[in-house]
């Protein structure tokens, strides 16, 4: 179908996708379009990754603004929703206003009202229509991508009943729901009233196979040589066969520790294949890594990607997998070794797909446990690159005859399995029935199963299912018993449990938040992060190998400030989880304390990624735990919020202030309180040679902070710093000091 048949959509549609070098549609999308997508008429696309779902999406989206309607565009994650925006963004220049929402879960969103597509992450659009957000009820077409995620038992249920909870708002929506190719695309349309578009065709050619002993095996029978040299992993003898083709590989390990093991050695093997000008301009993005943040995992990432190499996983800060993001795509940067969260939908692809590793370590399972043919075939869609690539090929890797024939069959051969709803889980459903009683969409035992008959949990399992009724019930119970709602003849939310709603809380974390507080007189600091570290809301460091013995004697010596009564070491679990909770605490009080970032990476064994997430969930606790001990008139509102403030800029009690500053952040505040500016009314009136003694002779950054601050004369011509304000390690050239000082401290 040529672009220029394509009714429904704006007229400058077609000429922007020539231009775009799209003169016809891929056979999916020209199906999309005869199933109806530009008319309004709903739809699931389940088809392979680098098909065209994108346009589907476009297509639905500005058909419905050409109709004078507002559309939604739900991800999974925050790092595609920007590079969602930047996408859309070419439509502007038509008129068409692009906004993006993904974080703040308190906020209203009323400025996404004049906005005509609105992306966000499935987060924040149920937070959206928890806080009332009025141009909900404005939408004409929601298109939630990567819709089979609604699998996942952490984030699939909130992707469930938003989607069911903006069809309740909007009888007439359009839903555009993208997948993966599922093992049950049938059912997923069957839920969502819409017709299927379900296809397995891929604009080139993927060869799916398995590398054993020296050649590739393929799905279709066929074989290749590729010899491994006798001081050669198989892998390295991939990659360096795919660079002879000038082609990139992108390989998928189970942990973080392997994807940087992976990394560093291939990095031997793409570092012999650059060209003069590739080694140049690597050697800037290593420089520019390097200055993310004061780690470990920063000198580690710049040192692989000088030798054309990196690795990837969720303990990267996101600038530092932002930058390998934009480089692989590129292809400066030959070779990517990445957890499997680089699958998630982010566009990377590659001339080949390495799955190294087909197992992964299962805390349920207390083992190692195979992954499912729908991730592997997630991660084997990212080879090959349309426009770039002449084909693409995913291979698994076997060491024995038995283990090719498993993998083949296993994985090469089988088909996806069916996706199925994870609504039924109390966890889930606490969270949810509270916000759908809160929100006014049920008041009722009856209403709830009636609304909760509208998701796919109902469509799988029968809209009278006794499983759903007991969790419900129970549910119900718990709501009721920690004075979240109240039960009579209707059931509606309580002050506390709108609150606790609006707050975007799980009313457990709540809960347990309130027992600590009520419990505590004068609470410190680690008594406080201990207690949200508690919480179901705060992922908990893992107690590592000799952790406990430490982590137990420092629970007796700091027990008194504890918001909660320890339980007994004989409790086994609750010991334990008391203590994963304890270092989480720990962590929080040495990045309130100043501790170096690079110190507190490695005395924990994280990564820069995982401090800033863990920093940004206590403060979102905490903030939630202030609003709660101010409803409820609680002492303690004073001593949560200061230990807010402290966690949020990383400082101790008296640079709270100055780091309050745009632009001063953690060390600068140290360096200007050293210097004698010790607050926000200091720094409005101090001498400018002391700021920019202070601040390392860094002209910008000095007059930067000055605007901010709202100094009269924050010009910086003609200042000399002050000697004796300058720090000791002022020529050292630290990550903290460039003039973006990117560190994480400094934001």
């Amino acid at each position: 179908m040529d672009v220029a048949e394509v009714s429904g959509v704006p007229q400058w549609f077609a000429d922007h996708l020539r231009e775009e070098g799209i003169e016809s549609l891929y056979p999916p999308q020209a199906e999309a379009v005869e199933a109806g997508v530009t008319e309004g008429d709903s739809l699931v696309a389940s088809i392979p990754t680098a098909s065209g779902k994108t346009l589907i999406a476009q297509l639905a989206m500005l058909s419905a603004v050409r109709r004078g309607g507002k559309a939604l565009y739900i991800v999974p994650l925050r790092a595609l929703a920007s590079e969602k925006r930047e996408e859309f963004s070419a439509f502007e220049e038509f008129g068409v206003e692009i906004g993006v929402s993904t974080g703040n879960y308190e906020d209203t969103g009323e400025w996404l009202a004049e906005k005509d597509i609105i992306v966000a992450t499935s987060e924040k659009v149920d937070s959206l229509v928890r806080n009332g957000a009025p141009w909900i009820d404005d939408l004409d077409c929601v298109v939630s991508d990567e819709v089979h995620l609604v699998d996942d038992p952490q984030r699939g249920p909130t992707l469930e009943v938003t989607l069911a909870k903006l069809r309740r708002v909007n009888p007439n929506l359009q839903v555009v729901a993208l997948s993966a190719t599922v093992g049950n695309a049938d059912e997923m349309a069957e839920w969502l009233d819409a017709d299927l578009v379900d296809s397995d065709w891929r604009p080139i050619e993927l060869k799916k196979g398995v590398h054993y002993g020296q050649a590739l095996h393929f799905g279709d029978g066929s074989q290749r040589e590729l010899r491994v040299k006798s001081s050669e992993k198989p892998t390295a003898a991939i990659v360096r066969n795919t660079l002879a083709d000038e082609g990139s590989t992108l390989v998928f390990v189970n942990s973080r520790r392997n994807a940087e093991g992976a990394a560093k050695r291939l990095a031997n093997t793409t570092r012999d294949q650059l060209e003069p000008e590739e080694r140049q301009r690597l050697a800037e993005l290593a420089e520019e890594l390097r200055g993310v943040s004061d780690t470990e995992t920063s000198d580690d990432l710049a040192d692989c990607v000088e030798k054309g190499a990196a690795f990837h996983h969720a303990g990267c800060a996101s600038e530092h997998r932002s930058i390998v993001e934009d480089a692989f795509r590129e292809r400066l940067i030959k070779c990517v070794c990445a957890t499997p969260t680089l699958a998630a939908g982010v566009n990377t692809p590659s001339r080949r797909v390495v799955v190294r590793d087909w197992r992964r370590y299962s805390g349920e399972a207390g083992g190692m446990q195979p992954l499912s043919v729908l991730e592997v075939h997630q991660m084997m869609g990212r080879a090959g690159r349309p426009g770039r690539d002449p084909y693409g090929e995913a291979l698994l890797l076997a060491n024995s005859h038995d283990e090719l024939d498993e993998l083949l069959d296993r994985y090469v051969w089988a088909d996806p399995e069916p996706v199925e709803s994870k609504l039924a889980r109390e966890p889930s459903m606490r969270t949810h029935l509270l916000a759908t009683v809160a929100s006014g969409f049920a008041d009722s035992r009856e209403a709830l199963l009636e609304f909760l008959d509208q998701t796919l949990y109902a469509t799988q399992y029968g809209q009278e299912d006794a499983e759903l009724e007991r969790i419900v019930d129970s549910t119900l119970e718990y709501l009721e018993r920690n004075g979240f709602i109240e039960q009579d003849d209707r059931i509606e939310a309580t002050n506390l449990g709108h609150t606790v709603s609006r707050l975007y809380l799980d009313p457990m974390s709540a809960a347990t938040i309130l027992d600590g507080l009520k419990d505590a007189s004068d609470p410190t600091a680690l008594g406080l992060y201990h207690l949200v570290s508690r919480t179901p809301d705060m992922y908990e460091l893992y107690l590592r190998s000799g952790d406990r013995e430490e982590y137990t004697m420092l629970a007796y010596e700091r027990e008194s400030e504890f918001c909660g009564e320890m339980p007994s070491e004989f409790e086994e679990g609750r010991f334990e989880d008391w203590l994963s909770a304890l270092k989480t605490a720990r962590m929080l009080e040495d990045w309130a304390g100043e501790v170096d970032e690079d110190e507190i990476a490695e005395r924990y064994g994280v990564g820069p990624g995982d401090i800033r997430g863990k920093v940004d969930t206590a403060e979102w606790l905490l903030g939630a735990a202030e609003s709660l001990a101010s409803e409820l008139g609680l002492e303690t509102v004073p001593a949560v919020r200061e230990a807010r403030k402290r966690v949020q800029h990383g400082v101790g009690e008296e640079l709270i202030d100055l780091a309050g500053v745009r632009g001063v952040g953690r060390k600068r505040a140290r360096r200007l309180f050293d210097a004698g500016i010790e607050t926000r009314a200091d720094l409005r009136e101090a001498d400018k040679s002391v700021v920019l003694g202070a601040l390392k002779g860094r002209e910008k950054t000095a007059q930067n902070v000055l605007e901010a601050a709202g100094h009269q004369s924050p010009e910086m011509d003609g200042v000399t710093p002050d000697a004796e304000a300058t720090p000791d390690d002022a020529d050292e050239g630290t990550a903290d000091d460039g003039e973006g000082q990117a560190s994480l401290g400094d934001f």
